[in-house]
């Protein structure tokens, strides 16, 4: 399974970025559970927002529940987080991974494959 992630930028605060994330593999892509991570410099990578496969459930953390939105494209076997309202603290590389398993996971260490990251950088 290969990841892509694209989208990242600068943008001012309050202002938006929409994250794409393209998925291949031999499974059905709406198979996949979907997370999104972040990190910014000096720390750990944290959880931003997940989706189950079939996106029977979607978790957010509670610091971009409101502001961020998670979507999945089946045609084009893509996810997007689109980012709004977006805050400095905002600011880190931000990653998609995925697994095979059901269920919807928050955790780094239950997803199996990543992306290589994308910068995104909030200027106040």
């Amino acid at each position: 399974v290969q990841l892509q992630a694209s989208g990242g930028g600068l943008v001012q605060a309050g202002g938006s970025l929409r994250l794409s994330c393209a998925v291949s593999g031999r499974t059905s892509f709406s198979r996949y559970a979907i997370g999104w991570f972040r990190q910014a410099p000096g720390k750990e990578r944290e959880f931003v927002v997940a989706t189950s496969r079939f996106d029977t459930r979607t978790d957010y953390a509670d610091s971009v529940k409101g502001r961020f939105t998670i979507s999945r494209d089946n045609a084009k076997k893509t996810v997007y987080l689109q980012m709004n309202s977006l805050k400095p603290e905002d600011t880190a590389v931000y990653y998609c991974a995925a697994n095979e398993r059901g269920g919807i996971y928050h955790s780094t260490d239950d997803f199996h494959y990543w992306g290589q990251g994308t910068q995104v950088t909030v200027s106040s």
